[in-house]
Formats: structure tokens, C-alpha cells, sequence
């Protein structure tokens, strides 16, 4: 932190000095400044690194213009902005006192009278800006600065000009806009287009806060809260505190509508509600059909849970969508954080949801996490299998354990118990329910309830090149085999989705160029394609065909560059969960030095792992990810891409040799086919196997 402050100050040397950091939030850091131009003090706020990657500079200075403009008595008024050594910052006016958080921190709550005019000044501002074009997105008590009594509203369109800057990108950062507490529904739910309502339900939840000493929804956990926010009605407050007179109850109760269209249409409506001593007896109290307990049986039977994990390096959200019967309703987006230090493993599928859909299990580092979606809490379950690569664990039938496997494709087997316990070795224990495994370069093998015993059901033949049969489901009470049969060297080109009838011994093709096929309980097969596409297409058991055309459900599905791995899982339930992100993403090769200054950036962005420089630092090389998977070669002064492989199996993990003439790589030709070659960067020569294995 040290060091990036340093930086800061020299890059922002001829026009600010840093003074001390203030805080930090949930987009920038804080910093008090001097403005050495006109000699006064002022907040400069640094978006974080990680956000700043994602927008860019002319995009956000760009979008950012828009508040600039706004100039109202109740609404902190922007500076200045720009990029500076990569840095994007925006300046405001340093506000002598505190903000309403350091407020209710102390007081807990606040007069009626004072929280009422608190409110209306805001929705002043708020008016003014919404007329002017201006959501604020992001409401909330540490957003609004008391200064002399009179509120200041800060951020103005800052969440705004990220969010425009960012086209759509937000979920790569990790990061969301608003603040779960006070977050309407739509923006809850990821609506891309959000109104003046919006801000009214924000503004509504912090007066409620104010007036009983808590927002209208808390939970232990953010997605947690959002749930609440979405599927439950606020107390009203007079339940929480008698003295508020029933128009401003009432009032606070219509602004925090689910639907935007039950809300006041304006900011400036809702203040004047709050003025209104009749409001009150003109608006009917709506009725809560259905009102229960979170999770009680009116609440079970309405909603089928289908969360959606958007694990995004640290972090994830799901998504909550009705059952078939109900009416129509938003999808509701949150973020879980995936435990710091820890790593999400790319290479193999690496999450599961229990068949109810209240659990999520994943292995993130050398621990396996068992999360509960209903409590928003993870437990640890360290586990010690030294002899195995840890991955692709699912739940038992009844949900008691999470099993898993190892990524040696043997057909081992380990599982411990949902609730907590030691590692048990399945491989000696019966299950009370079929399973099947790949087996590596053998096919798929079945163990039957009760057994220990694998009993191949397909076959492969390494010697032809062909690939494996990986990532086998179980369908309709085991006659069907739904699987992966992979293309020559275990890569994406061929690969294709097959249902197997085990009665008949018939074979059918789903999908082509596609992976990772699970049937749904809709009666849909979804499957991902190499971009990381996830599609369904409805398909009948019975007549073993596909009825329809196929449907995109999402994208950016993460997948494997090799072997077809896609990190999804679907439950019984109607759970949907899959990691974020692609191993077929592009990347930039970048010249950095040792403080994380960017020096160069070279060619265009491609899809790159393992960069190897060489001895004379002239060039690089590197696996590029394509249908054939192949070294590439860089020069790193000019750009200049040159493609050194062109066969069809996979090669990665390029080296230099000593003196910079050659490269050695990995190629995996087929399952039982692996060697390591050298090549002439020069192409003078013939590719040279220098060692072979029919092991990985």
C-alpha cells in the first residue's frame, strides 16, 4: 500500500499533494489532498487497480463529464478527474464533519423530525439529477456527508460512469455496484436499465434505517440479503418504533415496493408524501399473499431455488429464479466471497450443488468448502488424500456426502460426510446409489448401489487417437449414459455430446463441437461450447432424439482447454451453478517492471499461457490457444506473431534451449500418447521426439 501511495504522489506531483488516506470503499480509496492549483483541500478518491483494468481511462473520463455538470446545494459537486500512471481518480471538496454512517454509528437512530428532513433535502438532489439525466445507483449512509447540518450527497453518478465504462464487464472485476442493504430489487437482480424509482427505494431504506436503527433487510451474508430484499416485505416501521406517524410509515412502506411501478414515480413524489399528514388514510395497505417465515412451506412452495454461482476469482454469485407456476420474476445476482489466498482450480469441473439446491460444495486451494445458500455460510473441510490431484466432486443422492475424485482419471474415489467428518475411501465402501467414472484411456465404467465393483460400459480404442469418453451422467433411473466423447488428443476440435441407450446399445450425437452435456429435470440436455456458451436443447428420452432448436442460457461458462472440463453442475432441485470465466480468454502480453509499472505492451491480444523469453530477451514463446492448441513465437519488439506448430494434437509448455536455436514442448497426441519434442525456431529442421510415455 506504501508503494502504490508513493506512486500516486509523484504521478499527481505537479497538481495535488497527498496529505493521509481517509478510507477505503467498495470502488476507491480515499485520500485527502491539497490542491495546489487553487490551495484548498479536497477528497481525492483512486478507483481500485483491479477496477481501473477492467474500464479503462478514456472510457470512464468520458462517461464521468456527465456529473460533472450537476450543480445543486444538496449534492457534493466533482472537481476533477482523470488518469494518471494508470490511475483513474476523481476529485471532490474535502467536507468538514461526518457522514451519516458515522451518525447512526453513534446515535443509532435519529429524531423523527430531523430524519424526515434529511430525507426530503436528499430527494431534492435526488430530483434535480434524475431530471437532469443522472441515477445515483448507489444511495446509502456513508454516500451522504453532513455538513453544517445539511446533507451532502457524494458519488454522484460515479456507480453510473463505472458501470457504462465497464460495457457489461462489471462481473469481471469481482466487484458490484450498490450496497446489498440498500439495493432496490431490479438492481438486485442485475436489471441492466435502472430508473428514478431505484433511487427512491434506496432513499427509502436508509430513512427506514434512520427512523427504526436498521436498513429493512439484514442477514449474516449478502446474498442473504438480497434474497430477503427480493422475496420479502420490509416490517413496517411503526412495528419497530410506534412514535412515526402513520403517513410517514406510509409512505416509507410505498417507496420500498417491490415493483418500481407500486413506487412513487419521482424522488420528489416521495417527499412530498412525507410532508402529506393525510397520505396515510388515501393509500390502502397492501396485502403480503403468501406471508410466511424465510423458508417456511408458503415460501418452499412458491419459489423452486435455481442459484447460479458466478465464481469470479475471489468471489461468486447465484441467481434465484420462480418454479414453472409462478409469475414471471426477475434474476437476482450477488456476489460470495471465495475464501482470501485461495484458488479457484480451472483445469477440471470444480463445483457441485446438492440435489435440494441448498448447498454448494467447491475446491478452492488444497480445501474443499461445503456452502450453504440459504445461510450464506461456508464450512472447511480439509482434505488430506496425498496420492490424488483433488477435483470434480458431487453430492450423494440423498445429499449426505460430497464425493469426489482424483484428476488421474483412475476411477478413485473419496468422499466425506455433507456435515462434517474424516475422509472416507470409497473404493472400499458401497454407495447407496450407481455411480460411473472415466477411467483414463479405458472409457466409462459403472459401480451398481451396494457394490464395489467398476464394470466398463464404453470402450475406447487409444491406438486409433481417438479421444476419451469423459464427464459421464446417469439419466432416466440408469438406463441412459449421457457423456463427452472428445476429439483426437483430447481436444475441443470433435468433440462431441453423446446419449447412450444401454438397453438398446444405441448411440446418439446431441451436439457437436460441444461438451460437458447434463440432462435437466426440464428434460433439456445442456451442454458448453469451447467459448464457454452454455446451451440447452430439449431432448426426448424415449425416442432418443432432440425435439427443438437449442437455446443459449448463458455465457462465460469457464472451460478447459483440454480434456472438456466445464466448471457446472446442476441439481435436481433446478440449481444451476458454474464458475465465471474462460480458459480461452485473451490476454495481453505486457512488459512490466518490478513495481508493476507497465513499460510495453506486445501485439494484439490473444488467448496465451507459459510465455518462456529467450536467452537473448529478443523473443518469447508460448502455448496459444486455438482448436490444435500450438507454440507460437513473439518478438517482442515488433509484435510479430509466428505460428511454430501445426499438428492436430496438443502441445504446450514451451522451453528455450541454452543457446536460443530451439524450443522442446509438450505434445499430447492421444490418451496413451505423450512426448516431449524439439523444433528449430527457425523451422530449418523437422519436430524431434526426444522422449515418449503413455502416461501424462
Amino acid at each position: 500500500m506504501p508503494e502504490l501511495t508513493d506512486r500516486l504522489s509523484t504521478a499527481l506531483a505537479d497538481r495535488y499533494r497527498i496529505m493521509q488516506r481517509l478510507g477505503e470503499g467498495g470502488m476507491a480509496t480515499v485520500y485527502l489532498a491539497e490542491d495546489l492549483k487553487h490551495d484548498r483541500k479536497v477528497a481525492l478518491k483512486v478507483l481500485k487497480p483491479e477496477l481501473a483494468a477492467v474500464l479503462g481511462a478514456e472510457r470512464f473520463v468520458q462517461e464521468i463529464k456527465t456529473t460533472a455538470s450537476l450543480q445543486h446545494p444538496h449534492i457534493l459537486p466533482l472537481f476533477d478527474s482523470g488518469d494518471a500512471d494508470g490511475f483513474l481518480y476523481y476529485v471532490m471538496p474535502y467536507i468538514e464533519g461526518e457522514t451519516l454512517r458515522d451518525k447512526l454509528n453513534r446515535e443509532t437512530q435519529l429524531g423523527i423530525d430531523e430524519a424526515v428532513t434529511l430525507t426530503v433535502a436528499i430527494a431534492d438532489a435526488l430530483d434535480y439529477a434524475h431530471r437532469n439525466g443522472v441515477i445515483h445507483r448507489d444511495i446509502k449512509p456513508e454516500n451522504i456527508l453532513l455538513h453544517d447540518g445539511r446533507p451532502m450527497v457524494a458519488d454522484f453518478g460515479i456507480a453510473l460512469a463505472v458501470s457504462a465504462a465497464a460495457g457489461g464487464r462489471m462481473t469481471e472485476t469481482g466487484l458490484s455496484l450498490g450496497t446489498p442493504h440498500y439495493m432496490s430489487p431490479e438492481q438486485a437482480t442485475a436489471e441492466k436499465e435502472l430508473t428514478a424509482r431505484s433511487d427512491v427505494y434506496s432513499l427509502a431504506s436508509v430513512l427506514y434505517e434512520m427512523l427504526t436503527g436498521d436498513p429493512p433487510h439484514t442477514a449474516s451474508s449478502a446474498q442473504a440479503i438480497i434474497m430477503k430484499i427480493v422475496t420479502e416485505e420490509a416490517r413496517p416501521v411503526t412495528d419497530l418504533r410506534k412514535s412515526v406517524p402513520p403517513h410517514v410509515a406510509a409512505a416509507t412502506a410505498a417507496a420500498l415496493a417491490k415493483l418500481p411501478a407500486d413506487r412513487f414515480e419521482s424522488a420528489k413524489d416521495f417527499a412530498a408524501a412525507l410532508a402529506d399528514t393525510s397520505y396515510a388514510s388515501r393509500v390502502a395497505p397492501a396485502p403480503v399473499p403468501g406471508a410466511t417465515a424465510v423458508g417456511g412451506p408458503a415460501t418452499r412452495t412458491r419459489w423452486a431455488l435455481w442459484a447460479a454461482l458466478l465464481l469470479v476469482g475471489g468471489t461468486a454469485g447465484w441467481i434465484l429464479r420462480p418454479a414453472p407456476a409462478a409469475a414471471p420474476r426477475p434474476t437476482i445476482r450477488f456476489t460470495v466471497p471465495v475464501p482470501d489466498g485461495h484458488e479457484l482450480i480451472a483445469f477440471y469441473p470444480n463445483i457441485a450443488v446438492s440435489p435440494d439446491g441448498q448447498r454448494l460444495a467447491y475446491f478452492a486451494g488444497n480445501e474443499l468448502y461445503v456452502h450453504s445458500l440459504a445461510r450464506g455460510t461456508a464450512d472447511v473441510r480439509p482434505i488430506d488424500v496425498a496420492e490424488a490431484i483433488r477435483c470434480c466432486p458431487i453430492f450423494s443422492d440423498d445429499g449426505a456426502w460430497v464425493l469426489f475424485g482424483d484428476a488421474g482419471g483412475r476411477g478413485l474415489l473419496w468422499g466425506v460426510p455433507t456435515d462434517g467428518g474424516p475422509v472416507i475411501d470409497f473404493q472400499r465402501r458401497a454407495l447407496e446409489q450407481d455411480l460411473v467414472a472415466s477411467r483414463w484411456a479405458s472409457g466409462i465404467s459403472l459401480r451398481p448401489a451396494g457394490d464395489t465393483t467398476w464394470i466398463p460400459i464404453t470402450s475406447i480404442d487409444a491406438a486409433a487417437g481417438t479421444g476419451d469418453h469423459l464427464w459421464p451422467q446417469l439419466v432416466g433411473d440408469g438406463r441412459y449414459l449421457l457423456y463427452t466423447a472428445m476429439g483426437p488428443g483430447m481436444m475441443w476440435t470433435g468433440a462431441r455430446v453423446v446419449m447412450l441407450d444401454r438397453e438398446s446399445g444405441t448411440h446418439t450425437t446431441i451436439a457437436t463441437e460441444a461438451t460437458f452435456g447434463r440432462y435437466l429435470p426440464s428434460g433439456h440436455v445442456a451442454y458448453v461450447r469451447a467459448d464457454g456458451t452454455l446451451e440447452a436443447v430439449p431432448f426426448d428420452l424415449a425416442q432418443q432424439r432432440p425435439t427443438g432448436s437449442a437455446l443459449t442460457i448463458e455465457e462465460g461458462v469457464r472451460t478447459a482447454y483440454w480434456a472438456g472440463g466445464a466448471s457446472m453442475s446442476v441439481a435436481d432441485a433446478g440449481t444451476f451453478a458454474f464458475v465465471r470465466g474462460s480458459n480461452w480468454e485473451l490476454h495481453q502480453l505486457t512488459w512490466v517492471d518490478r513495481r508493476g509499472t507497465v513499460l510495453a505492451r506486445v501485439g494484439a491480444p490473444i488467448t496465451v499461457e507459459g510465455v518462456q523469453v529467450s536467452p537473448d530477451g529478443r523473443y518469447g514463446v508460448t502455448y496459444v490457444a486455438s482448436p490444435n492448441a500450438d507454440i507460437a513465437r513473439f518478438d517482442l519488439v515488433s509484435g510479430e506473431q509466428r505460428r511454430l506448430t501445426f499438428e492436430p494434437s496438443t502441445e504446450d509448455n514451451p522451453i528455450w534451449s541454452p543457446d536460443g536455436q530451439r524450443v522442446a514442448y509438450r505434445s499430447i497426441v492421444a490418451a496413451q500418447d505423450h512426448r516431449i519434442v524439439a523444433l528449430r525456431v527457425d523451422g530449418t529442421s523437422e519436430p524431434e521426439v526426444l522422449f515418449r510415455s503413455d502416461r501424462f
